[in-house]
Order: C-alpha cells, then sequence, then structure tokens
C-alpha cells in the first residue's frame, strides 16, 4: 500500500477519501434538487419507528406494539422488524446530541444511506485487497461508488434497510476473506460479529450463512483444506448462529429453517476431514488404517442420524422448512403459484436483460474478463469471489431487487479486471526505484544464472550487447542495470528486484 514510500502513501490516503466524497456527494442529488426528504412507503415505516426510538429507548422499543400499523390488527415492532437499520441511525443521532450537534431525526434518515455507501465503498476496497491487491481495491471501490443499481438503493431518503445491509453484507465476506488468508482468530470473531450485524439489517443474511458453506465444501472437495479454513468457518457458524438466534425477529429460525441447515452439514463434514487429518498425522500407518475405520463407521452412523432428524424437521413444515420468498429463489414459479402477493410485487419479478446493462453498465463487459483473471493464480480468496458472482448473478435473474447484491460482486470482478489490463498496459512505463541495488553480482555470475532465459537470438548477440540494447529487461521479474565500473576490468550488473 506504500509502495512509493511517503509520497506513494499519500496518493493512495488522497484517493481512498476522494472515494469516499465521490460515493457520499452522487447520492445527494434529489436533496440538491428538491428537499431534504424520505422517499416511499417503507422508508417512511422505519422513520417512524427510529423516531420512537429516539423518544422512548431501546427497551420501549423492543416492546412496542404498534396499534397504527396493520390497521386494525396492529404490530409487534420489536420482534417483526430487522432492527439494524433503525438501531444505527438512532446511535448516530445520539453521537450527534451527545457531541452538541444539533440534528434533527428525519436529518439522520435521509443521510444514512449516502454515508453507508462510502462505509461500502471501503469495504469493497479492503475485500478486493485481500483478492488482488491494491490496484484492483481501489478500482472497485471506484466502481461501486458509481454504479447505478447501488446508488438506485442509497440515495439520501432512501432510509430501507438496504442503506446499511450492502455495507454489513461486504465487509463480512471481507472479514472471512481476512480470515481465510491469516488464520487469525481475532478476525473469524470479527467476522460473526460483522455476521450479527448483517443478521439485524436485513433478511438477505441467508446469502450469506449458504455461500460460505458452498465456498468451504468446494475448498474440501478440491483438496484445500487447511487450518485457516478451519478458522475461518467454525467460528463464524457457532458464534454466528448464536448472536443471529438474539434478534428477535429471526429467534429459533437461525437453527429451525432450511436455509441455515447447509452451514450444519458443513460444519459437521468440515470436522470430519479436520479429524482424519490429525489421525493421519498423529498415528503410524497400520494404527491409521485402524482407526479411519472406526471412525467412518462412527460418522456414517452420526451422519445418517443427522440426516434423518433433519429430513424429520423438514418434512413436518408445509414448505420444507423454507420460507416463501427462499422457495421463490429457488422455484421462480414458486410464488406465482402459491403466494401471490409476493409475485405482485414489481421488484420481485425476473429483470429483463436490458435492465443488467442499465444497473451495471459496462461491468456487463468486464465480468468475465474479471472471473478469467480471478483464476490467475486460483486461490482460495479468489474462488470465494468466482462463487459470489455467479450465485449473485442467478439470483438477480429470479429476482429484479437482488440486482442489488449482484453490484458489489460486478464491481469486485470489474474492478479485477480493470487493474490487470491497467498493469499490462503501463509495465513498460513503471517507476524505476532509486534505491541502492539490491545484489551486486559480477557479470559473468550473472551471465551464468540468466542465460537460460534469453533466446537463441539474444544469445547469438552477446549478453553486454542484449543488456544494452533493452531486449532482456525484464528477465524473471527483475529490472536489469548494467554499467562499466572503472574498478572492474568488466562490466558490473545490478539486479534490482521489481
Amino acid at each position: 500500500m506504500a509502495e512509493g514510500g511517503p509520497l506513494g502513501l499519500l496518493v493512495f490516503a488522497t484517493i481512498f477519501v476522494l472515494i469516499g466524497v465521490l460515493a457520499f456527494s452522487i447520492r445527494l442529488f434529489s436533496v440538491i434538487k428538491y428537499e431534504s426528504i424520505i422517499h416511499e412507503f417503507d422508508p417512511y415505516f422505519n422513520y417512524r419507528v427510529t423516531q420512537y426510538l429516539t423518544k422512548a429507548g431501546i427497551y420501549e422499543f423492543w416492546n412496542w406494539f404498534d396499534d397504527r400499523t396493520w390497521y386494525p390488527l396492529g404490530r409487534v415492532i420489536g420482534g417483526t422488524v430487522y432492527p439494524g437499520l433503525t438501531l444505527t441511525a438512532g446511535t448516530m443521532w445520539w453521537v450527534a446530541q451527545a457531541i452538541n450537534i444539533p440534528l434533527s431525526v428525519e436529518t439522520v434518515c435521509v443521510f444514512t444511506a449516502p454515508v453507508f455507501s462510502a462505509f461500502a465503498s471501503w469495504a469493497t476496497f479492503l475485500l478486493t485487497k485481500e483478492v488482488k491487491g491494491t490496484g484492483a481495491g481501489l478500482t472497485a471501490a471506484v466502481l461501486l461508488a458509481m454504479v447505478p443499481s447501488y446508488i438506485s438503493r442509497s440515495v439520501a431518503g432512501s432510509y430501507d434497510n438496504e442503506a446499511v445491509a450492502i455495507f454489513a453484507l461486504v465487509l463480512t465476506f471481507y472479514l472471512y476473506v481476512k480470515t481465510l488468508n491469516t488464520g487469525s482468530l481475532f478476525y473469524a470473531t470479527l467476522n460473526s460479529l460483522a455476521y450479527f450485524y448483517m443478521t439485524c439489517s436485513w433478511g438477505g443474511y441467508t446469502f450469506i450463512i449458504n455461500l460460505i458453506p458452498i465456498h468451504v465444501l468446494l475448498c474440501l472437495v478440491t483438496g484445500r483444506y487447511s487450518s485457516r479454513l478451519y478458522i475461518a468457518f467454525a467460528p463464524l457458524v457457532v458464534l454466528g448462529t448464536l448472536l443471529a438466534a438474539l434478534v428477535p425477529v429471526v429467534g429459533f429460525n437461525a437453527v429451525m429453517t432450511s436455509e441455515h441447515f447447509a452451514a450444519f452439514l458443513v460444519f459437521v463434514i468440515l470436522h470430519v476431514v479436520a479429524l482424519e487429518r490429525y489421525i493421519r498425522r498423529t498415528l503410524d500407518e497400520a494404527t491409521y488404517r485402524m482407526a479411519f475405520t472406526v471412525v467412518v463407521a462412527i460418522g456414517t452412523t452420526g451422519a445418517v442420524v443427522l440426516v434423518g432428524i433433519l429430513i424429520a424437521l423438514v418434512a413436518a413444515s408445509p414448505t420444507k422448512g423454507w420460507s416463501g420468498r427462499s422457495l421463490s429463489l429457488l422455484d421462480p414459479t414458486y410464488a406465482s403459484k402459491y403466494i401471490p402477493i409476493i409475485a405482485s410485487v414489481s421488484e420481485h419479478q425476473p429483470p429483463t436483460w436490458p435492465s443488467y446493462f442499465m444497473d451495471i453498465n459496462i461491468l456487463a463487459f468486464l465480468a468475465p474478463a474479471g472471473i478469467i483473471a480471478c483464476f490467475r493464480p486460483l486461490t482460495d480468496s479468489s474462488t470465494f469471489i468466482i462463487l459470489y458472482m455467479i450465485t449473485s448473478v442467478y439470483f438477480s435473474g429470479v429476482m429484479v431487487r437482488l440486482m442489488l447484491v449482484l453490484a458489489p460482486a460486478a464491481c469486485i470482478v470489474g474492478g479485477i479486471a480493470l487493474s490487470a489490463a491497467f498493469e499490462t498496459l503501463t509495465r513498460s512505463i513503471k517507476y524505476a526505484p532509486t534505491a541502492p541495488p539490491a545484489l551486486l553480482l559480477p557479470a559473468e555470475k550473472v551471465r551464468a544464472r540468466l542465460y537460460k532465459y534469453f533466446s537463441p537470438m539474444q544469445r547469438s548477440l552477446g549478453f553486454e550487447t542484449v543488456v544494452f540494447a533493452g531486449l532482456s529487461s525484464p528477465v524473471c521479474g527483475m529490472q536489469i542495470r548494467i554499467r562499466a565500473d572503472p574498478s572492474f576490468t568488466r562490466y558490473v550488473q545490478y539486479l534490482y528486484i521489481g
């Protein structure tokens, strides 16, 4: 990140801050042109709930029965809404009041989405940087700041759950990939907390708790098991599920519905693989074979019992343990057949082809190139990005509302593609370092080491001729410089690690 020294760090910090300013300011058009107001019905309901929270306090909020909503039935607000958005805006208002900034609750609600769009752009930078480096991260962050699909849900006054949920989604994915790369239990704990915040914010948290197990299972099938993979997934399932169950609107659904069973199944498989690796590492070959037979027998019995319990639980539900919206994603015709009220909502309809070009623009063309770049080289983190892109494309094709989930994935792979293209096009004009030589060798030793990388034509020209002509630069990722040293009768080769 600071490859260019203090100047490079300053340039990076400036770009990083400007990305946040761009993401925030580009969403203020409605406020500048018209006035600071809240748009649409759901944002007004969320605004009313936030007003009650700031006036009555959090304990009254959890127990609030609103007799004016769903009239004449009424609604228990604390147990039927995702509280993340309301608690976030309420906390921002309380902090503003504590430091004597006279902001109204309405003003805080209006500007919550633009503020968190800047946070989402920065989180996208962190996620992409973990996969492909700083350049790809900055490019992806700029793209997310400007992508229309995300702007439509995060303009000033759009006070809905997605205002903070996309930030929570990208942050959870970043911390998972960070844990996967480092094997740090600290980041694993932060990942569980980010998942808890996502659970509080939006029902789309089920996308996280299904995508990550799919990635873990893919790593296990392809023989990429490691302790880092275990640390990245196991604490998320245990701690994340316990925290999710604390959200009133989720409750025991965190362990009783089919949307969460994939995580539990992969959790068991992961421990079976970890136990097998431990036994193989500890015992000799003969003892290992005997122990492996016992473990397989016990594991198979346990798996049959567990699957039987899951089947019994699923069979007891008319919808097989799935919610109506989840079944609509798995079977696009389900809602039109059985739940017309879901199918009647326009944002639950499948998108048209022009929607992709209107919502993500040039990213529709950059995404395939970005996926190809993720294969070079193929790592655990790049595999996760590929899975994220593929699954989000499918779900966005079922429900136009989920173009919002596709936007970060498209920006990430688009940023990777653009960064790879820029790196290729600017490779010949990169800044040459002026630091002292990292390695000093006589010419004949350099010739012996690098001779095998030269083409037959270069070999026929001679080593010094080739170097002076620039035909050998770069060789093996090194920048080559040569000069005549007065203290030697021959040329001296300076190698700088590139």
